[in-house]
């Protein structure tokens, strides 16, 4: 099995440096913390395509898309290293304990989109993990809560299987790319989806796998570092661009990694939308829907953090961390804590407050 796109495993350092701080160890107070951007994998998934053409041809497509050393570098430490955090329940309890989170909101693992599947065998991928995920998040309910994953290649199975995630299987929505077999997500194809989501009242988090500026970002790991942020900032602009926002006020999104680039250069959005006839679909100015969008905290520096809560407001502020892998960000207390001016209740809503409200769920009283 081949994976990369969220960060080629969590060891040396995200193990070794990361997932210590703020957690069970620590003498101070913790405030109940809820981590929503958490990845699994199903390994009988993998069983289901391993001999399809497209998974076989991957290890080429990554050499192309990341460069040799990255692929290298993900066979020797995301491998060993992450993949089994996503698959044994027990690693993850206890890196929860060391990170000092009480609640991860779990999703899948990108690279387990395959949105090139028929429409078989996109029904069996979907229930697969949605089921998977699902008898976890009941087993474990004081610490776990999941999303499951829809085929959007096919948008009316994608909504029977949405429909199916959220009201019988008691999933919190799904995960989706941000783009689809090179169709953005405001496709007018993927209408039908959206409604749907609106109307469940269900999360749709929103979370890149790879990226579309191709063999220009295969060196440096950039295919990551700079392309993933991208296709979320374009994600993000296609849907506010093109009115989704303003025809499904109800949906509610959560992207990952800070929202790409979008709410560090909002104004140049804004302005666009002021000056270009074109860009004028949307019915508010784009800032006003970051206002509606919720953003995960994985930024890394505190005053990045903090230009994000000042853009979008505190309340749509959630922990993220992209566990198990290396980009991600472990240490959110001491990340939060060093935020200029966010005051104590601040960090609470940031902690857990803003995504238990998202999710509809309560504090456990003996929180």
């Amino acid at each position: 099995m081949l994976f990369h796109k969220c960060g080629p495993g969590c060891v040396p350092r995200a193990a070794a440096d990361s997932l210590g701080g703020g957690g069970a160890s620590s003498p101070r107070r913790r405030s109940y913390t809820v981590d929503l951007h958490c990845h699994v994998m199903v390994p009988q998934v993998e069983k289901l395509v391993a001999d399809r053409p497209e998974k076989l041809a991957e290890p080429q497509m990554q050499l192309r898309a990341m460069g040799a050393p990255s692929v290298e570098h993900n066979q020797k430490h995301m491998l060993p290293a992450a993949v089994p955090k996503m698959l044994d329940l027990q690693l993850r309890l206890a890196d929860m304990d060391r990170m000092g989170v009480d609640l991860q909101l779990i999703s899948p693992s990108p690279p387990q989109y395959y949105y090139w599947a028929d429409a078989d065998l996109a029904t069996s991928v979907v229930r697969l993990q949605n089921e998977h995920i699902a008898k976890v998040c009941e087993a474990h309910a004081d610490r776990l809560a999941g999303l499951g994953n829809i085929a959007l290649q096919h948008p009316d199975l994608a909504v029977e299987q949405l429909t199916h995630a959220v009201r019988e299987l008691g999933l919190k929505g799904v995960e989706v790319s941000t783009s689809v077999n090179g169709l953005e997500l405001s496709d007018p194809q993927f209408e039908r989806v959206w409604a749907c989501a609106a109307e469940l009242g269900c999360l749709v988090f929103i979370h890149p796998f790879g990226t579309s500026l191709g063999e220009r970002v295969n060196r440096y790991y950039l295919q990551n570092m700079i392309g993933q942020p991208l296709e979320t900032t374009i994600a993000l602009s296609s849907l506010i661009f093109s009115g989704v926002l303003d025809r499904h006020p109800k949906l509610r999104l959560l992207a990952a990694h800070g929202g790409g680039y979008l709410p560090y250069y909002i104004g140049r959005s804004n302005h666009g939308h002021h000056v270009r006839p074109e860009a004028q679909q949307a019915q508010l100015a784009p800032v006003e829907y970051l206002k509606k969008i919720w953003f995960d905290s994985l930024v890394y520096e505190p005053q990045i953090l903090k230009q994000l809560i000042d853009t979008v407001g505190v309340g749509q502020v959630v922990v993220g961390t992209d566990y198990p892998f290396d980009m991600g960000h472990y240490d959110m207390h001491s990340l939060l804590e060093a935020v200029p001016g966010l005051s104590g209740a601040d960090r609470e809503r940031i902690l857990s407050g803003n995504a238990l409200d998202l999710l509809g769920l309560k504090r456990p009283a003996t929180a």
